[in-house]
């Protein structure tokens, strides 16, 4: 892993998407730790989490159905782009419910996109996509200042595509965390960030791969295509 860092610029952290392995260190659920921005913008790989052992249950709420119960997807179960998958979500140790998590779309962008994040030759050749994605609270929790994160992108062979988690302001692909209040039926759009490797090679589809699925013997992410 290599980092690049001028004063006044973006950090950049770039290295191999590997399934279970967190180069740059994880939190529990559905956080994705990163190391404090030396500027207003940062980027760095963005890997699964590992999985959550506590046997504390959350304060936000117990009620959180088991994949597969209560009508929730299933682990490995696989849907279209703009179809919803109702998720178990906890965050940290003290959040959890349910929500409705729909990838709606997935955008090409251009290699020049990639220049404010000061990357450089790390990122040479590869080409952004913009995984775009809404969350809703269909539970009976409020989830504010949460955040849904473990969407990764992925290439016509089935594996995962390069992720980059970005730590401020980056225009093309907005991905802030849940409002104030984000009680039951409140929604919101976000998006990640995909690299595909080269021009000739497309990210076709995403997958989600957060708590309780990545913690479970046999789990297998969600996808989208």
């Amino acid at each position: 892993m290599s980092t690049i860092g001028t004063r006044g610029t973006a950090v950049g952290f770039i290295g191999l998407a590997v399934v279970g392995l967190a180069l740059t260190g994880c939190k529990s659920g559905n956080e994705e730790q990163a190391p404090a921005p030396a500027s207003p913008s940062a980027a760095q790989p963005s890997k699964p989490a590992q999985p959550d052992t506590s046997a504390t249950p959350p304060a936000g709420g117990g009620d959180v159905p088991a994949p597969g119960t209560a009508g929730t997807a299933k682990s490995g179960q696989s849907f279209k782009i703009g179809e919803a998958a109702t998720v178990p979500f906890k965050y940290g140790t003290d959040k959890a419910g349910t929500i409705a998590l729909t990838v709606t779309g997935i955008e090409q962008g251009q290699a020049a996109d990639l220049a404010p994040l000061k990357l450089g030759d790390k990122v040479k050749g590869m080409v952004p996509y913009y995984i775009r994605y809404s969350v809703k609270n269909v539970g009976t929790t409020d989830l504010s200042h949460t955040s849904v994160g473990h969407i990764k992108g992925l290439l016509p062979d089935g594996s995962e595509a390069q992720g980059l988690s970005i730590i401020g302001t980056f225009e093309k692909c907005d991905d802030d965390s849940l409002p104030r209040d984000f009680t039951n039926g409140k929604s919101q759009t976000n998006c990640a960030v995909a690299l595909a490797p080269s021009a000739q090679t497309k990210v076709v589809g995403a997958e989600y791969w957060g708590d309780p699925y990545n913690s479970l013997k046999d789990g297998k992410s969600l996808t989208w295509k």
